[in-house]
């Protein structure tokens, strides 16, 4: 075809000087090259949505409702949001990079991320979970471009080998071509977890490739007790559910549409308002009719056509103080420390201080957050614990502090 509109290119600018034409017909075959590679490569038609509207209440007291934990640096110089971001160069650019907040971030999620366009900032007007976030985000990305396939992740997890990432994503995005496909990511488990959800997939012959593949999913399971987590370790066909996914936005609004029809009828008339004046009114509209339910919960464990890529690099959902001590740092004791801090036979401890001088004496596993105007102590082990604190200042109404 290439050779067709060429050599008819030719013809129509014979007029033109030897040198002039050879050099349109060059510029027209690197034009028509690339657009043929488009037709054949999926990434084009590739996008991500960042889920960022939690407030991280387990990480009382960095973690506030003025700026909760995706917004923070946990590790590093960079924030958990915009490493989300930077670990997705090179699969998806920002332009077609999408994140999902509540309203009051849109300009903190700007200001971090200034990259993606601000535009592809939308915004919740309330939480109700992961199903509804997905589906405003899926209903946008299907108008922008029918074929849309949407990489799904939270904005506050912790992934290393990212070159291994990427082969695992490019194995889901290419399985999530098939139509009515959903597929998840699981984390292959390196010890009985009690705090994360679990992925039982349908175990094949091993052909002895190390690159990632897609299967079946037979079922969801909650998060267990620690004999029931030693079980799924033992058994060897159990993974974590890392909450990320991937599937084409077409095929998620039917699968809503079929399990969640409350959410579905929601939604239907953000179709035609999503790109008008009429957008934030019919958003506003929407989530006060959409129930409150995740997508695993309200789709992933209703669908027929449910797929896993076992993924082997190191994650976490960094869910809580314990899994930060986990990932840090420490010395010679075991305490991973930050700001101005002074230990006396203390061992196994996290330490966290902004301005004020913290000083530890005969403490062991123990996480000590220190804020200007709030003060955590706790055992590290109770970490899950810190959002009935949270849960708590609500209820006595002390919203200063959270």
């Amino acid at each position: 075809m290439a050779e067709v509109i060429l050599a008819n290119t030719h013809r129509s600018f014979s007029h033109l000087n030897n040198n002039v034409r050879r050099e349109y017909r060059r510029t027209l075959a690197r034009i028509l090259c690339l657009h043929l590679h488009r037709e054949i490569d999926q990434t084009d038609m590739d996008y991500a949505v960042i889920m960022a509207g939690g407030i991280g209440s387990r990480f009382w007291p960095r973690s506030r409702q003025a700026r909760p934990k995706q917004f923070l640096n946990v590790f590093g110089n960079q924030t958990l949001i915009q490493n989300t971001v930077a670990r997705l160069q090179g699969i998806v650019p920002p332009e077609r990079c999408f994140v999902v907040t509540h309203e009051r971030y849109v300009d903190e999620t700007s200001d971090q991320l200034p990259a993606i366009p601000r535009e592809n900032i939308l915004a919740e007007p309330v939480s109700r979970n992961t199903a509804p976030c997905i589906e405003y985000a899926a209903i946008k990305l299907a108008s922008i471009d029918p074929d849309a396939t949407m990489i799904v992740l939270p904005a506050d997890h912790v992934i290393e080998n990212v070159r291994r990432f990427h082969e695992v994503l490019k194995a889901a995005l290419q399985k999530a071509q098939e139509p009515g496909t959903l597929v998840t990511i699981g984390i292959n488990p390196t010890h009985p977890e009690t705090g994360y959800g679990y992925v039982q997939f349908e175990a094949q012959a091993d052909d002895g490739s190390e690159e990632p593949k897609a299967f079946p999913v037979r079922t969801f399971a909650e998060k267990p007790d620690m004999a029931t987590a030693e079980r799924f370790l033992d058994s060897g066909d159990f993974l974590w559910n890392s909450g990320m996914f991937v599937w084409r936005a077409a095929t998620i609004l039917d699968q809503i549409e079929s399990h969640l029809p409350q959410a579905h009828e929601a939604f239907e008339p953000l179709r035609n308002a999503v790109n008008t004046d009429a957008e934030n009114a019919a958003v506003e509209e929407a989530y006060a009719k959409s129930p409150h339910i995740s997508i695993d919960y309200g789709v992933m464990e209703r669908a027929e056509k449910v797929f896993v890529v076992p993924a082997s690099f190191e994650w976490s959902d960094v869910g809580d103080w314990r899994t930060v001590y986990e990932l840090s740092e420490k010395d010679q004791h075991g305490n991973a420390m930050q700001g101005n801090v002074i230990l006396h036979d203390s061992s196994r401890c996290l330490i966290q201080a902004d301005n004020r001088l913290v000083v530890l004496v005969g403490i062991h596993d123990a996480v000590v957050v220190d804020t200007s105007d709030a003060v955590l102590i706790c055992n590290r082990e109770s970490a899950q614990q810190v959002k009935n604190v949270v849960d708590y200042l609500h209820a006595h109404r002390l919203e200063d502090y959270v």
